[in-house]
């Protein structure tokens, strides 16, 4: 794995335990199993760590849907996008950061709203799929915020938000 990947995966891991505002180089480099002038050859201070690692986040969520949607058409892409949501949010450490450091949570998620929506609205079919999109996101958000271990009631409220028949549902 290619060092500055590994440092950026040690940020999150470092993230998901301190927070942010608690977040130490010297952690992520032991993490991370590099030394210190290794970390800062890459990155400089914590502010271009944190920078770098926000970029990271959203090419992991956009390469993420990109590989799991390509070749697919219609209902069965963004299907497989909202499967993906679910799964990431699911499995991704960053997750944890929500019980330490809310507020920087918070933040983020300001940002984030508008990437997501936006992937999400070039998916979905029709005249409202930017409230579609939009609804979809803040459940997904609240997800994030509250976190259900139920990933499948998690992907039937996505579904619904965005108009898909449920296609696992058993009532």
């Amino acid at each position: 794995m290619h060092t500055s990947r590994r440092i950026l995966d040690a940020t999150a891991e470092v993230m998901s335990r301190n927070g942010m505002s608690k977040l130490s180089l010297s952690d992520v480099a032991q993490e991370a199993g590099v030394s210190r002038p290794t970390l800062y050859r890459w990155f400089s201070s914590k502010e271009e760590l944190i920078d770098a690692f926000t970029r990271y986040e959203r090419d992991l969520f956009e390469g993420g849907i990109a590989n799991v949607t390509a070749g697919l058409r219609g209902a069965e892409r963004l299907d497989a996008a909202l499967k993906f949501i679910v799964e990431f949010q699911q499995s991704y450490s960053g997750v944890r950061m929500i019980d330490i450091e809310p507020e920087q949570v918070i933040a983020r998620i300001a940002e984030v709203l508008p990437v997501m929506r936006d992937r999400l609205e070039r998916l979905i079919p029709g005249p409202d799929a930017a409230i579609a999109a939009a609804t979809a996101t803040r459940v997904a958000v609240c997800h994030y915020v509250v976190r259900s271990e139920d990933s499948e009631q998690f992907l039937a409220q996505l579904r619904h938000a965005v108009g898909l028949k449920n296609r696992n549902a058993s009532h």
